[in-house]
């Protein structure tokens, strides 16, 4: 299986520009809220740095999700490696697999389901677990719970159709 460097970079693109819109004009008042921000406080901080880790973080994301929406990964992490020590019973093996399987379950919907998955399963947790510590509410969990369930959706559903 061939790694599409361009969807990877164009799913770790999208926590930037659904940030953008979920933490501007749809929830931006209420996560400054929540936080005890004024635009003021807004105004520091080093952009360049916090755009730029914030997208390495992110590719850090896509390739992670990548093993997850696509379920033909396992057959690639199990196999390949043998394969390429010379094995070709492995070799056939995982070549006749992705031939008769490697289109299964990928979709934009299937996709989108896995990272659906991934943001109720795994995000939600880790939000919840530092939001009860900080002694955070709900609200501040939901905000950014509902962040992560839409943008993981969407770079799901990007990975599994186009990786």
């Amino acid at each position: 299986m061939e790694m599409n460097i361009i969807a990877l970079i164009g799913a770790a693109i999208i926590p930037l520009l659904v940030g953008a819109v979920y933490y501007g004009p749809l929830f931006g008042k209420s996560w400054m809220n929540v936080n005890g921000f004024t635009e003021e406080d807004l105004k520091g901080g080093n952009m360049a740095l916090i755009f730029g880790l914030s997208l390495l973080f992110s590719f850090m994301i896509a390739l992670s999700l990548s093993t997850i929406v696509i379920h033909q990964m396992g057959f690639m992490q199990i196999l390949q490696p043998l394969a390429d020590a010379g094995n070709n019973e492995a070799k056939e093996t995982f070549e006749s697999l992705i031939a008769n399987y490697g289109d299964v379950h990928r979709t934009w919907g299937h996709g989108a389901l896995h990272g659906a998955f991934v943001s109720m399963l795994f995000a939600f947790p880790i939000i919840a677990i530092n939001a009860l510590f900080e002694r955070r509410g709900w609200k501040y969990i939901g905000i950014h719970t509902g962040y992560w369930l839409i943008t993981l959706s969407i770079m799901g559903a990007i990975i599994c159709q186009f990786l």
